[in-house]
């Protein structure tokens, strides 16, 4: 399987994402938004963003496994985040990047900031999409 990430020197430069990620893969997949909830389906971190990021990449990182995908296999990043402050966007996107789960956010990434998310509380999503390395099960 090869990902290849790529940067066309006519856009603009980006902070760690890559405007262009193509994969040479025979199988995808395409993970449900992870919410800041628990194995139990509590919600994590009420009110607290940075313990939502941290129980969104833990998530993430159970289900990209689950798959036998590593967090380098991810083509494709969609965050969202209940706010309308690009200060608030610009520290999950610090977290995301300082967490095990940042080589996810090296593809093709797309942070937005919205009004309001599925879960009563909720702060954070994110929605992955995985290229599987050949002969893997799941």
């Amino acid at each position: 399987m090869t990902i290849t990430r790529l940067n066309p020197s006519d856009l603009h430069a980006t902070p760690g994402y890559s405007h262009i990620t193509i994969a040479e893969a025979g199988r995808l997949a395409f993970l449900a938004g992870q919410c800041p909830l628990d194995p139990t389906g509590t919600l994590v971190g009420a009110g607290d963003l940075d313990a939502q990021v941290d129980q969104i990449v833990a998530n993430a990182l159970t289900a990209l496994a689950a798959v036998s995908a590593r967090p380098e296999h991810v083509v494709r990043s969609v965050i969202y985040v209940v706010s309308h402050d690009s200060p608030a966007l610009g520290t999950v996107w610090r977290r995301l990047l300082a967490s095990p789960l940042a080589p996810a956010f090296t593809s093709a990434s797309t942070l937005l900031g919205v009004a309001q998310l599925g879960f009563a509380g909720q702060l954070v999503e994110l929605d992955l999409t995985a290229a599987l390395p050949p002969g893997e099960p799941g």
